[in-house]
């Protein structure tokens, strides 16, 4: 008998095909991409605001209304997402999409022979800095690379890359922060 971890997982990986599929077919790997970055923003929320989960899981909502609110909350996002998201609300799925983000990155190599790298950078990064990000990613992976690219100032300097799982935080945030720490350490000259 499968176990209802068996099940979300399974669940989570036809979402993420379905995703998948109809974002290829409305506007090809660009749109693959695209909804692959507003499912990663989407998630990001949902750790932030535990209240949008509680709204779209609210078993005291009917599954039109929750297939509704979905529908309004995400009317500004890819028409194939938010379907999906409204589909998801509608049947008391919502709280699996965390899962559809890594069945989605699974889904995108296998159908695509690609992988999607994160790259967040405080100021735009230009063209030879995106090759060279692009090359070593693809050398360490043996695959094609496309990345996501985001700005984010607060991480001031430096570059934060992550894919399929692992991360690396070169921003000067987090170099910071460890010299603070070495420097709280220290007996000589620390903070105190």
């Amino acid at each position: 008998m499968a176990s209802s971890r068996l099940i979300a997982k399974e669940a989570a990986e036809v979402y993420a095909g379905v995703l998948t599929d109809a974002a290829l077919s409305s506007g090809g790997q660009e749109a693959v991409i695209k909804v692959r970055s507003q499912l990663d923003d989407v998630v990001g929320v949902m750790y932030v605001d535990m209240d949008l989960e509680a709204a779209l899981s609210d078993s005291q909502l009917s599954p039109e209304q929750r297939r509704s609110l979905a529908q309004a909350v995400f009317a500004g996002c890819d028409p194939a997402f938010s379907e999906v998201l409204a589909f998801m609300a509608e049947h008391g799925d919502f709280s699996l999409l965390p899962r559809v983000k890594p069945a989605m990155d699974d889904a995108i190599e296998e159908k695509l022979n690609l992988v999607v790298a994160d790259v967040t950078t405080a100021v735009p990064l230009d063209d030879h800095l995106r090759q060279v990000i692009t090359n070593k990613v693809e050398t360490d992976l043996g695959k094609n690379v496309v990345l996501n690219e985001r700005v984010d100032k607060s991480i001031l300097g430096g570059i934060i890359l992550s894919v399929r799982g692992w991360r690396m935080d070169a921003s000067m945030v987090s170099q910071l922060n460890y010299a603070r720490g070495v420097l709280g350490e220290t007996p000589d000259g620390g903070e105190s």
